[in-house]
């Protein structure tokens, strides 16, 4: 089944290097921040056809137009055709393609391809994390020898504070901080040793489906910023970390929400 997938995948991925004239078909969707083309939508559409093709029992939840079609269905796909799409409108090359397969209210499945350098990050639950193919596992240490990744969430103004007061709570403390634009491809980063913990204050179920199993399968902690599980079929929060910093970083995190002029800014 998951060798069928990576396939379908794949030539999405191969659909997203086609682009060309990538600029002229960029609209607003929510905001002037919040971008989308129609790549995003043809990708979105050829993932939708192919794998209900594959897999007609399963249903499909996607980012673009919010599309979902979940209902009475055991099993469903949670997909972002292109995230990084102001990554990809810019040709900064930093995108990626993110399929979950979440089946009876359990992640058991997710992919992450990077089309630009070939990397398709997978991980099947109970299973492992793979690099193309090759075992991948989190390195864990305290937030003292971490690279911090972190998601602006800007399409939701009102977080920014939260997000800001984090990050200043955090830089004496980490290494140093990484923002990619791309939350999916941050988070497999941490996955794979690249980077070390990872948080965004508010983020919608696409970006972050398939990532966080891969994280969890390489050995990570995943959750809301308030430690509460993952709701997958709305935006939260989101963080990511090894059993060392994870830790840190909820302290922060509740910290921070518990201050007065901060209540409500963490989803």
């Amino acid at each position: 089944m998951y060798e069928i997938i990576e396939e379908i995948i794949r030539r999405a991925g191969a659909l997203v290097l086609s682009a060309h004239d990538i600029e002229d078909s960029v609209r607003e969707k929510t905001s002037h921040c919040d971008l989308v083309t129609r790549y995003d939508s043809m990708v979105q559409d050829q993932l939708y056809r192919e794998l209900l093709e594959a897999f007609p029992e399963a249903g499909f939840y996607g980012e673009e137009g919010d599309f979902c079609s979940i209902e009475g269905k055991s099993a469903h796909f949670i997909v972002d055709p292109i995230d990084g799409t102001t990554n990809f409108i810019r040709h900064a090359r930093h995108s990626c393609i993110s399929v979950g397969y979440r089946k009876d209210g359990v992640m058991e499945y997710g992919a992450v391809y990077q089309p630009y350098t070939d990397e398709m990050f997978t991980a099947q639950r109970g299973k492992g994390a793979f690099l193309n193919k090759t075992p991948i596992r989190m390195r864990n240490v305290p937030l003292s020898e971490s690279i911090a990744m972190f998601g602006s969430a800007i399409y939701y103004r009102e977080t920014i504070p939260a997000t800001a007061r984090i990050m200043s709570e955090l830089l004496p403390i980490v290494l140093d901080f990484r923002r990619s634009g791309s939350a999916a491809m941050d988070i497999c980063y941490v996955a794979a040793g690249r980077a070390d913990v990872f948080f965004e204050a508010c983020i919608r179920p696409w970006d972050y489906a398939a990532a966080t199993l891969i994280a969890q399968e390489a050995g990570g902690v995943i959750s809301a910023l308030d430690g509460t599980p993952l709701r997958y079929i709305d935006r939260c929060s989101v963080a990511v970390g090894s059993p060392l910093n994870y830790p840190e970083l909820i302290e922060i995190a509740k910290k921070v929400a518990n201050e007065p002029d901060m209540k409500g800014r963490i989803r």
